[in-house]
């Protein structure tokens, strides 16, 4: 989704392959692709290994990875997606 889609365009523009950022993840090259893809979520601090690897800023990776999980818990609850984000904005910002 939007973490793997930034991810993979900044790998792409570093000319780097999948297999190389898998290793320094400490995970296979398959599971590296679903990451990309979005079929997967990165752990927290891989999102930090990535910003370095990339060089990347971190905020906008990490904030891409927030997204996802938000994206990911809505997306089936159109109907009421918006008016429950406007609820969590309200509650975060107290």
């Amino acid at each position: 989704m939007l973490f793997g889609k930034r991810i993979r365009q900044l790998r792409e523009e570093k000319q780097l392959l999948q297999r190389q950022l898998a290793a320094a993840l400490e995970i296979d090259t398959p599971m590296y692709s679903k990451i990309e893809r979005g079929d997967r979520r990165a752990k927290r601090k891989q999102v930090f290994i990535l910003a370095d690897l990339l060089q990347a800023d971190p905020t906008e990776l990490l904030t891409l990875w927030v997204a996802d999980q938000v994206v990911t818990a809505v997306v089936d609850e159109k109907e009421f997606a918006n008016e429950a984000l406007d609820i969590v904005k309200e509650y975060i910002n107290k």
